[in-house]
């Protein structure tokens, strides 16, 4: 009982892992591109590090906002939601009662035993039943703006970190090679634990994350080369 238990736990927490993931990967490719850009631009080691670094607070900042206001939007609707079964109850317990009853039929109880379930569910919480088994709620799958933004401020911010911790510790002449490099193992890694998380294959999870990162990273080494300075 206790190992399921924690599985139950564990599955639960999978969203926001993976999102997690998913959050450290784009800070990791966004500002690894951005250097690899002005570095292949001819910029001085100080400029490399001071726009890695305004990617990091821009990027962190924008993804907060978009998954705030995205989960937002969710929460919004939810709530219209269960104002809208809390009135219905009121008018008409009886008939959502039989709403509810359906429901554990359509999964495979027998109708005498869906029309026990649902009266003995509605008597001790009726709004918790219909927005669970009827709307799909639950307190463990419910919209959390704040928390979401912060989560995907903060994996962001780690993965952009990754890339700038090599600005800092490699030498000018070396750095091209060692962000490719670096950031390429650290994507290799995210994509392998979110490929163990959802269940995948871990090659193929490895394998997809390093041939789009490595894509993005040459095409803005290439814009950088480009349009940039000899000087």
């Amino acid at each position: 009982m206790s190992k399921r238990h924690l599985e139950m736990h564990k599955l639960e927490n999978v969203g926001w892992l993976r999102a997690a993931v998913l959050g450290a990967n784009d800070g990791i490719v966004s500002t690894s591109s951005l250097i690899l850009g002005v570095a292949a631009a001819h910029a001085t080691h100080q400029a490399i590090l001071v726009a890695g670094v305004a990617g990091l607070v821009a990027g962190a900042m924008s993804m907060a906002t978009g998954e705030y206001v995205s989960v937002q939007s969710q929460a919004d609707t939810e709530a219209a939601a269960l104002d809208k079964e809390r009135a219905e109850l009121d008018d008409n317990p009886k008939g959502e009662q039989l709403e509810l009853a359906n429901i554990y039929v359509a999964r495979g109880l027998a109708p005498a035993l869906a029309q026990q379930v649902a009266a003995s569910l509605m008597a001790h919480d009726a709004l918790g039943a219909h927005s669970k088994d009827e709307l799909g709620i639950t307190d463990a799958m419910s919209a959390r703006p704040l928390q979401a933004a912060l989560a995907s401020a903060l994996s962001f911010a780690i993965g952009a970190a990754l890339p700038l911790l090599v600005v800092l510790l490699v030498p000018h002449n070396s750095l091209i090679p060692a962000i490719v490099a670096a950031s390429l193992l650290f994507l290799a890694a995210l994509g392998g634990l979110a490929a163990k998380v959802g269940g995948a294959s871990i090659r193929k999870g490895v394998l997809r994350v390093a041939f789009w990162s490595a894509l993005s990273m040459a095409a803005a080494a290439g814009i950088g080369a480009l349009f940039g300075t000899t000087v």
